[in-house]
């Protein structure tokens, strides 16, 4: 091992404290015998250090200049466990802070990861949804394929038979059949096109709540008094360049688009609804999806 060289005077000085020779030695060689506090606040920094107790090989250099014995006072004494004492706090600060940034670190880093599976999860379930979406649809159209093949087969069975009255009633009825399946199909279509229209009115609104409410609460104003009074024209009929329906309507697509699908129309400065184009059951599902999405805070997400 090298020979550490140390001043015999500031060797005493550290002892004395109740630090080991070789702690003292290491300080004060690494500190360059510079002062007495400079090689307690190294052994302190150092004190977990595993070579800090190995006994070194030390030269002392005598200090000719103080060739009496050196006293440590009892405020050297003091003075160097307040030296000792407030570098430990200031060790203890510095971790505690440091484990402050920590935790914000893995708070942050949970957050993102919680963010990132909520993100993937409505993914997956749009993408199932979807799927079992086309699923049905594919089910319905297999179904109605073999209705419509044991019905034909049924007309050919009574035409050979000699019943063709018979056959032009089922044929009549067939056809209402139908004309009442694709009705049912088209309002279905147009309350999904009605829901879609208050989803993505409120998802581009969503930084202010209020203008959303707002919108919501006016069209179902529109939509209920047309459902009460649809005799009335005036209530039919919308100015455009009204400021509080433009503020409130006008201003957003969606708004526009919302009434369009209840049945209004554009005519020159007027939204308007034409009496023969008033369908009770279609204001009346606008109203039911108005509500919902007035009360419902998960209303557009599932």
């Amino acid at each position: 091992m090298a020979f550490l060289e140390v001043k015999q005077k500031l060797l005493r000085k550290v002892e004395s404290l109740g630090f080991s020779r070789a702690q003292a030695a290491r300080a004060l060689h690494v500190t360059g015998n510079a002062s007495f506090e400079d090689a307690i606040d190294w052994i302190v920094h150092h004190e977990n250090d595993p070579d800090i107790d190995q006994v070194p090989l030390v030269a002392i250099e005598i200090d000719i200049e103080s060739p009496e014995p050196f006293h440590i006072t009892e405020e050297m004494k003091k003075k160097a466990n307040e030296l000792r004492d407030q570098i430990l706090k200031e060790k203890e600060k510095e971790e505690k802070e440091l484990e402050k940034q920590r935790e914000k670190d893995r708070n942050r880093s949970g957050k993102e990861l919680q963010e990132a599976k909520r993100m993937a999860e409505g993914t997956e379930w749009k993408r199932y949804k979807d799927s079992r979406q086309a699923e049905i649809k594919e089910e319905k159209k297999a179904k109605e394929k073999v209705l419509q093949t044991l019905e034909q087969n049924k007309i050919e069975r009574k035409r050979d038979l000699g019943m063709p009255s018979e056959v032009t009633r089922s044929i009549a009825a067939k056809a209402i059949t139908i004309g009442a399946q694709e009705k049912y199909e088209h309002k279905s279509q147009n309350s999904g096109s009605m829901r879609e229209c208050l989803r993505s009115l409120r998802h581009n609104q969503k930084d202010d709540p209020e203008k959303v409410r707002n919108a919501f609460q006016t069209l179902f104003t529109y939509v209920r008094n047309v459902a009460r009074n649809p005799d009335e024209e005036r209530i039919r009929k919308i100015p455009l360049g009204n400021p509080l329906f433009q503020e409130r309507v006008g201003s957003l697509k969606e708004g526009t688009e919302f009434l369009e699908l209840c049945g209004f129309q554009r005519d020159g400065d007027f939204l308007y609804l034409p009496r023969d184009k008033v369908d009770r059951d279609v204001l009346v599902t606008a109203g039911m999806l108005l509500e919902s999405a007035m009360t419902n805070p998960f209303f557009g997400i599932l």
